[in-house]
């Protein structure tokens, strides 16, 4: 499976950014999915995740109430709508694909990766 990650660029802060993440290949319908990100000088980290049905998601602290992560399994596509981004959200975000079932909020369970997008959040 191929991840594509999208929508990524520059934003002011206070402001909004859609991420899309379409996968190719085969379906991952089944798969649990999250964004994870990571900025110059720093390691990978999680930001979101969502379960294979889209039941159930969840959030790092950081972005709890102002990202909402959702899938489309129709359209096999992932998306990660961030509002009232700050300038500390600036990072490469990654979509990652994991097991049925993982809560897929860790790198360890991360099966495939898609290519970053770039977020720049200007103060």
């Amino acid at each position: 499976v191929q991840l594509q990650a999208s929508g990524g660029g520059l934003v002011q802060a206070g402001g909004s950014l859609r991420l899309s993440c379409a996968a190719s290949g085969r379906t991952i319908s089944r798969n649990s999915m999250a964004w994870f990100r990571q900025a110059p000088g720093e390691e990978r980290g999680f930001v979101a995740a969502i379960t294979w049905s889209g039941d159930n998601t969840y959030y790092a602290d950081s972005t709890e109430g102002r990202f909402t992560i959702t899938r489309d399994n129709g359209k096999n596509t992932v998306y990660l709508q961030m509002n009232s981004l700050k300038p500390e959200d600036t990072a490469v975000y990654y979509c990652a694909g994991c097991p049925y079932g993982s809560p897929c909020q860790r790198g360890s369970f991360v099966a495939f990766w898609g290519q970053g997008t770039l977020v720049t959040v200007s103060s």
